[in-house]
C-alpha cells in the first residue's frame, strides 16, 4: 500500500497516510476540521536494485570485461599506456 502525504491548506497541518489506491482521498483536516486537506505530490520512494540498473552499475570500481576489443588502438599505444601506468602510480619516497 502506498503512503500519501497530506497537508491542510488552511492551518498547515501535515500527515502521511497509508492508504489503498482505491481508497477515497481524505478532505477533512484532523487538526482544524476544515475541508482543505489536500494530497501532495511527492517523489517516489523506491530504488531499483540488482544488476543492470543505473544505480548499481559499476559500483565495484571497474567496468565488467566484455571480451570485445574496439580495434581503434594499436599495439604501440597499448604498450606505451601500460609502461606509463606503473610510473604514475608509484608513491614518492620521503625521508
Amino acid at each position: 500500500m502506498p503512503i500519501y502525504a497530506y497537508r491542510c491548506e488552511d492551518c498547515g497541518f501535515t500527515k502521511d497516510v497509508l492508504q489503498k489506491i482505491s481508497d477515497p482521498q481524505l478532505t477533512d483536516c484532523p487538526s482544524c476540521g476544515k475541508s482543505t486537506f489536500k494530497k501532495q505530490l511527492t517523489a517516489a520512494g523506491f530504488q531499483l536494485k540488482g544488476t543492470g540498473w543505473y544505480v548499481t552499475d559499476f559500483r565495484g570500481g571497474s567496468a565488467p570485461a566484455t571480451g570485445v576489443s574496439s580495434g581503434t588502438g594499436t599495439k604501440s599505444d597499448a604498450t606505451a599506456a601500460a609502461s606509463a601506468a606503473p610510473a604514475a602510480a608509484a608513491p614518492a619516497k620521503s625521508e
